[in-house]
């Protein structure tokens, strides 16, 4: 199957975990991928293993909280595949702390890459997408259909303790995204949002192991306490988290014809929760 063959990707923080899952499924059903990650390493590793399968793909270093990476990322899309299909924001880490105790910087931060970093990429493609399909309906009479996926955590739909930054960034994007469902609906562009819940992702790996993202030179701690982790797969009825893989296959109906009349939904995977 080859459900989006000839279909031009954006896909952002795809270097590792569920972006890279999504990156290298959509090149499997014939997608173009720009591969949009901080690290230009890992995006160019998911990359290499596209094009060796017969795939095509573009690395590109984008760090989504600075405008000018995003309409950098776009014009490389634009200037190697002629156009954008399908835009996937996904990258984002964690940065946690109860409400009482936390800085303006965490608070900000939060807001900053999982809000307006999709909103701010979102604009900068729009000549690509609101636009290109404006002009088809001039010309054709009908618009090609393209795709907006934003991504939501169950953080963002039910709420978290120690998450309350990370939650509203994720509570606003879904807000985003059903107003621009019906803001570009008419041009046939479908916009829709997942809610993942536990994938297990180095945002969710144990916090004993001590990974962590720099942030304008500061420090910051990702994973869950194994304790947390524990606790967490109680609440899920199939009694595990799911794993990247699992969590590209959403993004893959949401990018292709199997959704062309489905826009303005949030979907969440959370294995049952």
């Amino acid at each position: 199957m080859t459900l989006l063959a000839g279909k031009t990707a954006i896909v952002t923080g795809a270097g590792r975990g569920i972006g890279a899952a999504t990156a290298l499924l959509f090149a499997q059903h014939g997608a173009r991928v720009v591969i949009s990650d901080i690290d230009l390493a890992p995006a160019a590793e998911i990359a290499g293993h596209i094009v060796a399968a017969g795939g095509s793909a573009l690395a590109v270093a984008a760090d989504v909280t600075q405008a000018a990476h995003l309409e950098n990322l776009v014009e490389q899309a634009v200037q190697h595949y002629q156009g954008i299909d399908v835009l996937v924001n996904n990258a984002g880490y964690t940065w946690d702390g109860v409400l009482h105790k936390m800085t303006d910087a965490q608070w900000e931060a939060m807001l900053a890459v999982h809000l307006t970093a999709p909103f701010k990429l979102i604009r900068a493609a729009a000549p690509y997408l609101r636009e290109a399909a404006k002009q088809e309906l001039a010309t054709t009479g009908a618009a090609r259909p393209r795709k907006i996926i934003n991504i939501s955590s169950t953080t963002g739909t039910r709420g978290n303790p120690g998450q309350a930054n990370y939650a509203a960034g994720k509570a606003g994007i879904i807000g985003l995204t059903k107003t621009l469902a019906k803001e570009w609906g008419q041009f046939n562009i479908q916009v829709n949002a997942i809610a993942f819940g536990y994938i297990d992702t180095r945002l969710t790996q144990s916090k004993e192991k001590g990974d962590f993202t720099e942030r304008d030179g500061q420090k910051i701690d990702l994973g869950i306490p194994e304790q947390m982790r524990q606790m967490a797969k109680m609440l899920i009825p199939l009694g595990r988290p799911g794993t990247p893989a699992e969590a590209a296959g959403p993004m893959l109906f949401f990018a292709s014809p199997l959704s062309d009349y489905v826009s303005g939904q949030v979907l969440e995977i959370a294995g049952g929760m």
